[in-house]
Formats: C-alpha cells, structure tokens, sequence
C-alpha cells in the first residue's frame, strides 16, 4: 500500500509541473485517503486491537 502512495504522490507532482490541476487532485485525493487507511491499520495493531498473522 506504500507503494502506491508513492506512485500517486509522484503522479500528482508531475501532473501538477505540467499544469494538469485536475488530474494532481484525483491523485493527492487517492493518496491522502491510503494514507488515512494505513495511520488506522498501524494504530488498530500498535495498540494491539488487531493482530497480523
């Protein structure tokens, strides 16, 4: 899931040099919900709530 964070940070950088606003948003917008998704999965196992096997 990092990755793809990556690659929509990257493409909302490049989109945005190339003056693609519409395109920079989708992605940042896709980038900011993962990370929302992996703060509360990191939080759900740090404080134990849920285990990985």
């Amino acid at each position: 899931m990092i990755k793809w964070i990556i690659i929509l940070l990257i493409v909302a950088a490049v989109a945005g040099l190339l003056g693609l606003h519409t395109i920079s948003g989708v992605a940042m917008t896709g980038a900011k919900i993962l990370i929302g998704i992996v703060l509360v999965l990191f939080l759900l196992v740090a404080l134990g709530i849920v285990a990985i096997a």
